[in-house]
């Protein structure tokens, strides 16, 4: 069985070579950035999300800690901390799992499954088991105010369509005044 240390190294490899954008803090393995976008056929299909990613010295055997830097409304997401309530990440969690589980499962599930009966946000779940319309109208305002322009470096191929537009206006406008003389 491999130390801890190696594993962190083939975890952390092997999300890098996997389709999201990872980005280190500082030289250590223990702390980086990883940009997740919201899964196909949810709320949160194309907002684009930082989550910050630590690994604990005892990493696998103990979880690693997980949070969205970028706001998000869900219930099981804390507002202010981006704090997740995954109980597979907070309790569960065991080394079988990695960090391309956490990516490409537990994040889409949380997200795709809300538990409004175990939040860390009560407002969305009040909401959400409340008046469903409204709550998945704020989470499409939440991903528009904050998953698509903030993202880092992904945030140009989310805003295309309202980009290509005001590009759009102002060259038509720029051709009609060039062609009128």
């Amino acid at each position: 069985m491999s130390s801890p240390s190696k594993r962190r190294e083939m975890d952390l490899m092997k999300l890098m070579m996997s389709d999201y954008k990872v980005e280190m803090v500082n030289d250590g393995m223990q702390e980086f950035f990883v940009d997740f976008h919201g899964p196909k056929d949810s709320l949160y299909q194309g907002g684009i999300w930082k989550i910050r990613v630590e690994l604990p010295d005892a990493y696998p055997y103990k979880s690693p800690s997980i949070g969205f830097v970028n706001k998000i409304y869900h219930p099981n997401v804390d507002e202010m901390s981006g704090s997740v309530c995954l109980d597979v990440i907070n309790q569960t969690w065991s080394p079988m799992f990695d960090l391309v589980n956490v990516f490409e499962v537990f994040l889409p599930q949380l997200l795709l499954y809300p538990n409004p009966s175990d939040p860390l946000n009560g407002e969305a779940a009040a909401l959400m088991m409340r008046d469903k319309t409204a709550y998945e109208q704020k989470v499409k305002e939440y991903c528009e105010r904050h998953a698509k322009h903030e993202a880092a470096g992904a945030s140009q191929e989310s805003s295309d369509d309202e980009m290509s537009d005001d590009e759009y206006d102002s060259s038509d406008e720029a051709v009609v005044g060039k062609a009128d003389p």
